[in-house]
């Protein structure tokens, strides 16, 4: 028997009990369940209480009005979509609306369809972003997270991964770029008992120096020019789980010295705000540079590097395990070959001794682009062959 799919849940948060009951009937016809609250801070309790799919929230409301029920409500981080409607409202109003996170914006007197059409618009939304999630989810489970291989390096990195997830230890992952040394933060979460919480990634290399403390630990509204909402830093966004501190290494002075601090006392404040805020997070960190080195010149904190690694991870380069070039081959060609609509591809024997006497620059990230290039150029019905590979590959023959 199929299951019955339930009905959307939906909050109308507004003063007047005529417009309540409006909008109850029209949507509870269309078989939605809806609740109802008689101003903004009941409707905020009730928002953080239980999941709405939809919220309809009045601008005009005494004690609290609309726009700050919605700062709250985003605030708190509740997922549903929330469609302002207001009679005194005005393009301006709109835009702050929408800004501020609002889903949409709706002019009383409400219009039937527009109100109709409007819902279906939010769950379609929100129905796109779970699938998608879930997708991603799936993705990173399956594929993104496994660590292929069976050489004695990758052997003991695993053993690490197993004996030190289960703690609260940081971990500090070395390696040259392209190695994975993501996958191995990822492990040491998923193994984790914060692995039904948050995984957030933060590279440290790609935020400009002058924007990474915001990233980190977020800004109070004002803070500096554009900071037109208060926002919460991936310390907060973490919290519970697991912050990944990737290219650690390139942390402007200021930001070592406030996660040195964070980590010191499990404590932040945001930029331009002084309360503090305590946060639970496990944080483990990786860099492509020799620390020790970047401490000799002045350029990272040596107490901040005792910190972040209690516990080493080096992860070596593709050249430096060729025995594991054979799984990974076959692991990445089952990915790509299904991403492409392909029939799994052979690899020849001759093929597979080229690729594994190539000088491996980019490692596993290199090897993953040859292996899609290689299943796109090979003629279909055909198995990946040497000729292949030195036509396509673009590979150097190491000369170790």
């Amino acid at each position: 028997m199929k299951a019955t799919k339930p009905s959307p849940k939906l909050l109308i948060i507004d003063d007047e009990a005529p417009i309540r009951t409006s909008l109850r009937e029209i949507l509870e016809y269309e078989n939605f369940l809806v609740s109802e609250a008689e101003d903004g801070a009941e409707g905020v309790k009730l928002a953080s209480k239980f999941a709405f799919d939809v919220i309809f929230c009045d601008i005009k409301m005494p004690k609290m009005d609309g726009l700050e029920v919605l700062e709250i409500l985003v605030e708190k981080g509740v997922q549903s979509r929330i469609i302002m409607i207001s009679g005194h409202g005005t393009v301006e109003t709109a835009v702050q609306a929408i800004k501020q996170g609002a889903f949409d914006f709706i002019q009383k007197p409400l219009d039937l369809n527009r109100i109709l059409l409007t819902v279906r618009h939010a769950l379609d939304q929100g129905h796109l972003e779970k699938e998608t999630e879930r997708l991603s989810r799936q993705v990173h489970s399956e594929r993104s997270t496994a660590i292929v291989g069976e050489s004695n390096e990758i052997r003991g990195i695993v053993e690490m991964i197993c004996t030190v997830a289960p703690s609260d230890a940081r971990v500090l992952i070395t390696g040259a770029n392209g190695t994975g040394k993501e996958l191995v933060a990822r492990q040491l979460h998923e193994l984790s008992e914060r692995h039904d919480q948050p995984f957030i990634e933060v590279n440290c290399a790609a935020i400009p120096s002058e924007l990474i403390e915001s990233e980190l630990f977020g800004h109070e509204k004002g803070a500096f020019t554009s900071a037109v909402k208060q926002r919460k830093g991936k310390f907060e966004q973490a919290e519970g789980g697991t912050l990944f501190l990737d290219e650690v290494g390139d942390m402007s002075p200021s930001a070592q010295a406030k996660v040195l601090r964070a980590l010191q006392e499990s404590r932040i404040s945001r930029v331009g705000g002084e309360k503090e805020i305590e946060v639970n997070v496990r944080v483990v960190a990786a860099t492509n540079k020799n620390l020790r080195d970047e401490i000799d010149s002045g350029n990272f904190r040596e107490d901040l590097f005792h910190r972040l690694a209690v516990i080493p991870v080096h992860v070596p380069s593709l050249n430096e395990r060729r025995s594991d070039i054979p799984l990974l081959t076959e692991h990445f060609l089952k990915i790509i070959c299904d991403q492409h609509g392909k029939v799994q591809m052979d690899v020849t024997s001759g093929a597979m001794e080229a690729l594994q006497s190539a000088d491996w620059t980019g490692n596993i990230r290199e090897l993953r682009n040859v292996i899609e290039r290689l299943v796109i150029l090979t003629p279909k019905g055909e198995a990946i062959n040497e000729d292949v590979v030195r036509r396509f590959g673009g590979l150097t023959v190491s000369k170790q």
